[in-house]
Formats: C-alpha cells, structure tokens, sequence
C-alpha cells in the first residue's frame, strides 16, 4: 500500500471516529437528566445574585426540502437544534424563510436558493463553568464544550456554520471555497465574540 492510500485511509478512518462521536454525543445528549440547571426567559430584567444570563443564537442555511429524498426533513420545520447544558436539554425549533441570495463577494457560501434558518433561545443560569453540548441531530454534528459565565454579565453564545468544501475551480481564488449547497460540516462557538476553543472539534 504506497503513501497516498495510507493517507486516504487515515482520512477516512479520522471521518469514521468523528462521526461515531457525534452520534454518541447526540444519543447521549437528547434527554434531559436535570430540569434544575436553566430557566428560559421571556424577558431579561436584572440579574440576581449568584447567577448569569445566556443568550444563544444560530443562523444558518440548507437547501430546500424534496431535493434529494422526501425523507430529508432539510428546509423542513422538523430540522432542529439540540441543546443541552450540564444533562438539561432542549430541541429548538427555527424560524424558517425562502432565501435566494445573490453572492455578496468572490466567494459566499450562503449565496443562493434555499431555506435560512434562526434559531434562538434566552436562558438563566447559575455563574460558573458549564458543560455545553450543541448539536444539528439531522447532519450527525455534535460539539461539546465547557464555558465560563460571569455573575451579573448578560452573555451571547453565537453557534456559526461551517459549511463543506465545494469542488476546486480554475479560478485560484474559489478553490476549496464553501457552499451551504455542501451542508454543515461541523459549528464554530463564539461566547462574547471570542471562539471557545477546546477540543479537536475546533475550527
């Protein structure tokens, strides 16, 4: 086996293992093992003693349903966020819209006929270090991480798509460029405009 088939097969077998993570983090992730841990809110207000708000938010864009199955819930209501803090979780359903977008640049990876999602939820936590999962259970993606909230702050976890590479082109600017035509292949976390970093999920 010469070097380019080890290489592949290293490629492949990494793919596998992420994958299979994922998957166990979402399974493990899905349910709620605490009800105590946050309370949604409606309204923010002040902060009480001892504790911290987290507003979280994602937007992101897929294609649109029926393209490739029936079965493909993509641009469908059924397409969710999970969230879970310290076993207490959440499904999010998005806010959805029509979105074809013309390219904003050389390279957009959101231009183009689809459906956009937005995703939100406000929260009221104890102070501290949490153990955070996020993940899109319909692309197999789970990311955990632990952040760090502040007593009195008012924070805002942003969850940003990453989304896959499109083929190479002639023109050397485009090559390796993204495309939400590729879907999400994996989430970037920023917490108060600083990316979480942590583990080799990061991007």
């Amino acid at each position: 086996m010469n070097r380019m088939k080890l290489m592949l097969l290293a490629m492949v077998l990494t793919v596998l293992s992420g994958c299979a993570e994922s998957s166990a983090l979402i399974k493990a992730n899905s349910t709620s093992i605490r009800t105590d841990i946050y309370e949604e809110l409606t309204n923010g207000g002040i902060v009480p003693q001892g504790f911290a708000d987290l507003r979280i938010t994602a937007t992101l864009k897929t294609h649109k349903p029926g393209i490739y199955s029936a079965k493909d819930i993509h641009g469908t209501p059924d397409y969710m966020l999970l969230l879970n803090i310290d076993g207490q979780a959440v499904l999010l359903r998005g806010r959805l819209q029509k979105e074809n977008s013309e390219s904003r640049g050389l390279v957009d990876p959101e231009a183009g006929d689809g459906i956009r999602y937005q995703f939100s939820k406000s929260l009221r936590l104890r102070a501290g270090t949490h153990r955070i999962v996020v993940a899109l259970p319909a692309d197999g993606i789970a990311i955990e991480k632990e952040i760090n909230l502040i007593e009195g702050n008012a924070n805002r976890l942003v969850l940003e798509p990453i989304y896959g590479t499109t083929p190479g082109k002639k023109c050397l600017e485009a090559y390796g460029a993204t495309s939400f035509k590729k879907g999400i292949r994996t989430l970037r976390l920023m917490l108060n405009g600083r990316k979480i970093s942590g583990n080799s999920n990061d991007i």
